[in-house]
């Protein structure tokens, strides 16, 4: 089921959104300074691809420790990231929610684009695991 969910989610907006976050990430890149941030958008748009079957999560939840990314230094970035991209890729992401659920096949892709949107705020120290 996640593979057919995976091909409509791609043909019917998520190749969009996937195509956004990777134009965030090489933005990011222009700057040594943002290369952490654009690094997150490239998996996190490799997830936005195709999302079925896989969850975002903490990396502490993991690691079961602090790391660069899920302490105090991961807060900050993540402010900074909202303010300059994630404000827009959310935004992004909950526009396209609205549009899949005006039908009831869409219900499935509008909560993805949900998640999606609450990544695209503070995607700094997330990891993407598969689903069990």
């Amino acid at each position: 089921m996640n593979i057919i969910g995976n091909i409509l989610w791609f043909i019917l907006g998520g190749a969009l959104m996937g195509i956004c976050w990777w134009i965030v990430g090489l933005f990011f890149y222009l700057s040594i300074i943002g290369i952490p941030w654009g690094k997150a958008c490239f998996v996190i748009g490799q997830f936005t691809f195709m999302p079925f079957g896989k969850e975002a999560i903490n990396r502490r939840y993991i690691t079961n420790k602090d790391d660069v990314g899920t302490g105090a230094l991961g807060l900050i970035g993540n402010v900074i990231w909202f303010i300059l991209a994630g404000f827009w890729l959310s935004i992004g992401h909950l526009l396209s929610a609205m549009l899949c659920f005006i039908t009831i096949i869409g219900i499935p892709f509008g909560i993805q684009h949900i998640k999606l949107a609450g990544i695209a705020v503070a995607p700094i120290g997330k990891t993407i695991v598969d689903k069990w």
